[in-house]
């Protein structure tokens, strides 16, 4: 019998979060299809990450706040065979469009569930699971989902029109994980995870993200400039300006007291950062459209 609080833990509205790196995928994608797009987001947002999320869930068993839950119920064993579940499901519809993006889903979820299973545990080990979780979150499902919407295969991953975007959005993610610890650090320290975040301390963490994210911001603008989108290149810097001022913000009350390194705030800076991305690249994919059709494709 499947327990609310199991569904509660795959946390489905936390893929908001992740939702970025699929319609920056999409606004680059050249052979659209209407069949593809869907199956690639129910796939990917429905089903994969979800279930990543009961497994991770399941083996960590946290008594605290964690994505997208503030108060999680306690786990119980049907949170496995549901997660699990949603993975067989996930490559259900990834068979549908191609044999390859089936196989990319099935290396994504294994990779996390490494992450995860006491038997290997990556995220114990902080600059392993910073730089795996922010390559397979990042550059990774950039070109999955990438050759989902095209229906293409794994030589996709190696081309240099998937490898600059892709690098962009691992650099968005290498900035953003540590923060996403940042309110974890009790109960980590509990389960014997030395997070990236418990290694560098908050305030260390915030200097280490600025670092970041000032990178990632300076990789867009070369990136836009290079492509002759100037006037792309101004709507990103103003869909970024409502983040970095959330960041700077908090940053602010952080060098005071870090006792606001916590789960709302935390929250609150991956709600704005979600909501502004996820507006740009829908934009950037409407305005790749436009200019497409101008050509006739």
């Amino acid at each position: 019998m499947i327990t609310h609080s199991s569904i509660s833990h795959l946390r489905i509205p936390f893929s908001l979060f992740l939702m970025p790196v699929f319609f920056f995928a999409l606004a680059l994608t050249p052979n659209l299809n209407e069949g593809r797009l869907a199956l690639v987001f129910l796939a990917l947002h429905l089903f994969l990450y979800p279930s990543s999320n009961g497994y991770n869930s399941f083996f960590d068993r946290d008594e605290e706040s964690i994505g997208g839950l503030k108060n999680p119920p306690k786990v119980t064993q049907d949170l496995f065979w549901l997660a699990q579940s949603f993975f067989v499901i996930a490559l259900i519809l990834g068979a549908m469009i191609s044999w390859s993006f089936a196989s990319m889903l099935a290396v994504y979820g294994l990779v996390s569930m490494a992450y995860s299973h006491p038997s290997i545990r990556i995220k114990k080990y902080p600059w392993a699971s910073w730089l795996i979780a922010g390559f397979f979150q990042g550059y990774f499902t950039f070109a999955m989902a990438y050759a989902g919407l095209s229906d293409l295969g794994w030589d996709v991953i190696f081309k240099a029109h998937v490898v600059t975007p892709g690098l962009l959005t691992s650099l968005m993610l290498w900035g953003n994980y540590p923060l996403t610890q940042v309110y974890q650090h009790r109960e980590d320290s509990r389960r014997g995870d030395l997070t990236l975040s418990l290694k560098l301390g908050i305030k260390g963490t915030f200097l280490f993200s600025s670092l970041f994210f000032a990178l990632t911001g300076l990789a867009f603008v070369w990136y836009f400039l290079d492509k002759n989108q100037e006037s792309i290149l101004w709507v990103y810097l103003g869909a970024m300006a409502p983040v970095m001022l959330f960041f700077l913000i908090w940053f602010g009350f952080i060098r005071k007291d870090e006792k606001y390194a916590s789960y709302s705030w935390a929250m609150g800076m991956n709600s704005i950062s979600a909501i502004c991305l996820n507006a740009f690249f829908i934009y950037y994919f409407l305005e790749n459209t436009q200019i497409l059709q101008v050509f006739g494709y």
